[in-house]
């Protein structure tokens, strides 16, 4: 006669079955992954077309909670269906996202199309503003994503840093010298365009000034988040029909519409 198993039994095997959902969920995680590097690398090979490389580091501390960070999300994922729509700046554009909120950056996206990553991530509100670390962190992976076009052959247009906060950088300080240092000798060198935007009447905006040594930093209309993130896809969108190198006039009456100096 088959014996029962006893509770004492049961419990450790439910435990054993916890452990490996756990772990079958840390390696599915990890193959997602993978698998993203190796088709972001592949895109190089089987898209050779130059690239736009645009990186929004975007502020999620805590007082971005609410109304703010609402109209953030609706912002990003307009912006990602206005370059899916446009056949030229979906082959040609790679969108990385790097935020700061809790007590550190977090790698949200890193570049790649949006035809192999077509889904904006879902951004939440909590924590410090650790900026200096979001900015360095966003230019690392510009320097990798560089070295890997260098690699494959593949040329690309000036990249763009979007740098938005609603407050003051609290993160260490030296990584916030380390960052401007980083951001000015590479703007400095027309390597890098970069758009500092302050969010209500607590940003900093002196702040977001050590960051763009040549134009003063715009601050955002009320949460005009839509009309901002508008004019950038349409901004990508006319550099990607440009030549590498060619100076791409920015639409500065369109800026009028959600942003102010």
């Amino acid at each position: 006669m088959r014996k029962l198993p006893g509770k004492n039994e049961l419990e450790i095997s439910k435990k054993q079955n916890d452990l490996d959902i756990v772990e079958a969920e840390v390696i599915e995680d990890e193959d997602t992954g993978d698998t993203l590097a190796i088709l972001r690398l592949e895109d190089l090979v089987n898209n050779p077309t130059a690239r736009v490389p645009v990186c929004l580091c975007l502020d999620l501390s805590g007082s971005m909670s609410g109304a703010p960070i609402e109209e953030l999300n609706k912002g990003v994922a307009e912006f990602y269906k206005a370059i899916q729509d446009d056949e030229t700046a979906l082959y040609s554009a790679e969108i990385a996202i790097v935020t700061f909120g809790g007590s550190n950056a977090k790698k949200e996206q890193d570049f790649a199309s949006l035809e192999i990553s077509p889904k904006p991530p879902k951004l939440n509100a909590f924590g410090m503003t650790p900026m200096g670390e979001a900015v360095n962190m966003a230019l690392d992976m510009l320097e990798a994503r560089k070295n890997e076009y260098k690699s494959k052959g593949v040329d690309y247009y000036q990249p763009w840093l979007v740098l938005m906060t609603d407050g003051a950088p609290n993160g260490s300080r030296d990584e916030l010298r380390r960052a401007v240092e980083r951001v000015v000798k590479m703007v400095e060198e027309k390597k890098l365009t970069v758009f500092p935007i302050g969010i209500g009447d607590r940003a900093d905006m002196r702040a977001l000034q050590l960051f763009s040594p040549k134009r003063s930093p715009l601050k955002l209309k009320g949460l005009n988040f839509s009309e901002f993130f508008e004019w950038l896809s349409q901004s990508v969108a006319r550099t990607s029909q440009s030549t590498p190198g060619d100076v791409v006039s920015l639409d500065v009456e369109g800026i009028k519409g959600w942003g102010e100096l």
